[in-house]
């Protein structure tokens, strides 16, 4: 398989230094809207990381499959007719046309929507319409590509490069500190997407700290309890941890929430787990100055009626959190690119899980110049 090598930016190697958060300062401004640092990101970041594309539930039966997008790739995850999951690049071997644009369920073969060609959910070629008199041509050199897949508490992730590292240490802990509450119990309700005006650090910069969310967000901040309000970091992700407040309703969450956990795990991932819900945030780059975030909502009691109230009432209440940050992260993009910024400081008390993801950003940007030279 090749790959286009993109041609790195040039870095000031101070830039690159990592300092204790009371000594830091921010990444620098161009890196949230040169496009040098966007193809950077694309082929030293998300082509070889293990990324969420979707939940289990999804594909809930032999034959189901489900397109997904991973560094800019199209990708395909499939049930085939023993049950297994299974992923391959969503791109027919012909004329590179998609097998896939939409969940769907198949009995035995997918059909690319360009020329028709047939894959089995195994990805083997099996029908190749209109293909007389074609030499030294033999299907079992055409089949789909494969992509690692592998399944944690539901969720789906896949792994572009050719020998992805072991996922166990991308999770390590997460189950065991919020226990008991099982994510694996959870089942897939509904998605819903948003494409905004900022590149993907931004978005995720933001997520990263509480310091915004008594200006941004002031009806989330009646129900946190901002005092009790912490930031941990792990080797593959952050946790923001609060309590919410004792004088609020939190019957959306249903009868057990009583706390919050917003996670984040390298590099685009961020799990909102509240009672019997998770919402799972993914950050997709679009350009070096947009990108879309595809929200996934999960419960306990997805199909219940008796909860449809409840689940519509808290993604109403999430589609005006994401307003509130939409608008911020759209603003913060065009101030990274006028003449009065290029790195701030970071708060002690307030921004740890910014200053981690930056640092951890800073040290993929010096792997992938040391592998160039």
């Amino acid at each position: 398989m090749s790959t286009t090598r993109p041609i790195l930016p040039e870095i000031d190697p101070a830039d690159l230094l990592e300092q204790p958060i009371e000594r830091a300062s921010t990444i620098p401004a161009e890196w949230s809207w040169d496009p040098a640092y966007h193809a950077l990101d694309r082929e030293h970041i998300f082509a070889r990381q293990w990324h969420y594309v979707g939940h289990v539930s999804q594909v809930p039966k032999p034959g189901s499959y489900l397109p997904a997008t991973v560094a800019e790739n199209p990708i395909l995850i499939v049930r085939d007719l023993e049950g297994e999951l299974r992923a391959f690049y969503n791109v027919c071997r012909h004329r590179a046309g998609p097998l896939a644009t939409e969940p769907g369920c198949v009995n035995r073969v997918v059909q690319c929507k360009y020329h028709g060609w047939a894959y089995t959910l195994d990805g083997a070629l099996r029908g190749v319409p209109h293909w007389d008199r074609v030499d030294l041509f033999d299907k079992k050199d055409f089949g789909l590509l494969p992509v690692a897949l592998t399944v944690w508490e539901g969720m789906m992730f896949a792994n572009l490069d050719e020998h992805p590292e072991p996922f166990d240490p991308v999770t390590a802990g997460i189950r065991e500190r919020i226990a008991p509450i099982d994510l694996g119990a959870l089942t897939f309700h509904s998605r819903l997407s948003y494409p905004i005006a900022c590149n993907w650090k931004v978005y995720v910069d933001n997520y990263l700290e509480g310091y915004h969310v008594p200006i941004v967000h002031p009806e989330l901040n009646k129900v946190l309890d901002y005092n009790e309000y912490v930031t941990e970091t792990y080797p593959r992700y952050s946790l923001q941890y609060s309590p919410f407040r004792q004088d609020v309703d939190t019957a959306m969450y249903g009868p057990t929430a009583s706390e919050a956990f917003y996670y984040f795990i390298f590099p685009n991932l961020m799990l909102n787990i509240i009672g019997g819900r998770l919402q799972t945030n993914l950050v997709l780059p679009v350009d070096a100055n947009h990108c879309v975030v595809v929200f996934d909502y999960l419960y306990v009691n997805a199909t219940a009626p008796e909860a449809q109230a409840q689940i519509a009432a808290d993604i109403a209440y999430s589609e005006d959190v994401q307003r509130e940050d939409i608008e911020v992260c759209e603003q913060v993009q065009v101030g990274l690119r006028s003449r009065a910024y290029r790195t701030g400081r970071f708060s002690v008390q307030r921004e740890e899980g910014v200053h981690h993801f930056q640092a951890w950003l800073k040290g993929m940007y010096r792997g992938a110049l040391a592998a160039a030279h």
